[in-house]
């Protein structure tokens, strides 16, 4: 139960992305010294996590970016479920023989166009669905805070990697809570932007709505703050308004929200009570805070959107059977994928209500957002489970039962396009990162980062590498 970390008095000490960029650009560091203590990291803590699906190091070594960019020479990990040329997707599955992308994805294309150079590919639970990586065969993504427990999901292996310090930013991407969920269960800044904030696949842009977003985890509001910035001289949405350069807290005061209810379910007692704490330093720190009884979310939400959700894992199954022919063996789908698909395929019927409920969201989230400026809410609902709690090989009804009681309150944003942000704010008893949720009208992350900037400040995070019983991760 000790903590797996990999900090030490190497290059990367434990600078965050925009010093680690500030130390490369005025020459105290060099570009190759940090790629080679970023490699060394992950090779520490590694057999420890399992978050590496696939490593690139000597392509990071070879391919360093043009030294204007501004995150040039900074380390950093790309989720495997977007393509990177010349590197396989597996997707978080073993069910087909891989091959390598021949180009980069619409994504990626631009996250590595802001300088940063990745070592490889992460671990994710299967097609991302599941809110804890545990695959039978590719074993579990383990949480470097207490590696007993699960690193959450599906960017389990990126959210683990930045907690443990073998790289201080990493790609994630949210379809229902899978930047916020593993940012929270390690202890990290996780924001969902809003819809079309930055690009997806087109298989995504396909879908009748388009749940999933690409983002980070760091460990530092300013990082991911930065990232936008940089992300967004790239690329633009224009029906968006830019984030701009956010790099400070706010001035202006809020109207809050608390809620601590989901449609489904109260929180458990602890996290209430870690919620209302931090809606407490928001009073404190001059927002109006209110509680609100009830989120804004009709009693059908759960139900339609696992629906809709169930509707992928149809698509995912097509889509792979395409793509692999003859090498796809859905056999070796793990129990959740499969009856996910099942689901939908026995209530195609259902869906087309489904979905006009689930669009019809928006309109009572954007009236609630004519009252408030944000809302806060737990990111998880329970503490972060142990590994094996949510074993894909167990029952579908058990599982989907587990998923919903601990998944809450993240889906909601996928659903109506709004951003939310994951923060680390509060700490169970057992001593396991907490991450509150702060989420805001469609377009406002700026709204959202400057708050963040302002808790931070005023109530530093936790800091692994701080705690008694840790251990510095050791090349296997």
């Amino acid at each position: 139960m000790r903590r797996v970390h990999a900090f030490g008095d190497d290059a990367l000490g434990d600078l965050d992305a925009v010093a680690i960029a500030e130390a490369i650009k005025t020459g105290q560091l060099a570009r190759a010294d940090v790629i080679e203590a970023a490699i060394a990291r992950t090779e520490a803590v590694n057999p420890a996590l399992n978050g590496l699906a696939y490593q690139a190091f000597d392509r990071a070594r070879a391919h360093l970016p043009p030294e204007d960019a501004f995150f040039s020479g900074v380390p950093t990990f790309v989720k495997d479920n977007v393509d990177v040329a010349g590197l396989p997707t597996m997707r978080g599955t073993d069910a087909w023989v891989p091959r390598r992308a021949a180009v980069d994805g619409e994504f990626t294309r631009v996250y590595l166009g802001t300088g940063l150079v990745s070592l490889g590919k992460t671990q994710l639970s299967e097609y991302g669905f599941s809110p804890s990586a545990e695959h039978p065969r590719l074993g579990p993504v383990r949480n470097p805070w207490k590696t007993e427990y699960t690193a959450g999901a599906s960017s389990s292996g990126s959210a683990a990697f930045v907690a443990a310090g073998a790289v201080p930013i990493a790609h994630a991407n949210d379809g229902g809570g899978s930047i916020r969920i593993p940012a929270a269960c390690n202890g990290l800044v996780g924001l969902k932007p809003s819809r079309g904030r930055l690009p997806v696949d087109k298989e995504l842009r396909r879908m009748p709505i388009r749940l999933v977003a690409n983002g980070v985890v760091t460990r530092s509001v300013r990082d991911t703050a930065a990232f936008y910035r940089e992300a967004e001289r790239i690329w633009r949405y224009p029906k968006l308004p830019p984030i701009g350069d956010v790099t400070r807290p706010g001035r202006q005061r809020l109207k809050i929200a608390v809620i601590t209810r989901s449609v489904d379910r109260e929180s458990t007692p602890e996290i209430r009570e870690l919620t209302l704490k931090s809606a407490a330093l928001l009073g404190e720190l001059g927002h109006r805070v209110e509680h609100v009884e009830n989120p804004p979310v009709p009693s059908s939400f759960g139900d339609d959107f696992v629906l809709y959700w169930a509707l992928l894992a149809v698509g995912q199954m097509f889509i792979s059977q395409r793509r692999f022919g003859d090498t796809f063996d859905p056999t070796r789908l793990d129990n959740l994928t499969l009856g996910l698909n099942r689901h939908a395929r026995r209530n195609l019927h259902r869906l087309p209500l489904a979905i006009a409920r689930l669009r019809a969201i928006r309109r009572r989230t954007a009236q609630f957002f004519g009252t408030y400026d944000a809302v806060l809410t737990p990111t998880l609902a329970e503490e972060t489970p142990r590994i094996g709690h949510l074993d894909p090989t167990a029952d579908y009804e058990q599982v989907m039962d587990r998923m919903r009681d601990w998944v809450a309150f993240t889906p909601l944003q996928n659903v109506t396009g709004e951003p939310a942000i994951s923060l680390p704010l509060a700490e169970s008893a057992s001593g396991m990162p907490v991450g509150m949720m702060l989420s805001a009208d469609i377009g406002h992350e700026a709204r959202l980062l400057e708050l963040a900037y302002q808790l931070e400040e005023a109530q530093p995070w936790a800091r692994i590498q701080a705690g008694a019983g840790d251990h510095r991760g050791k090349r296997s």
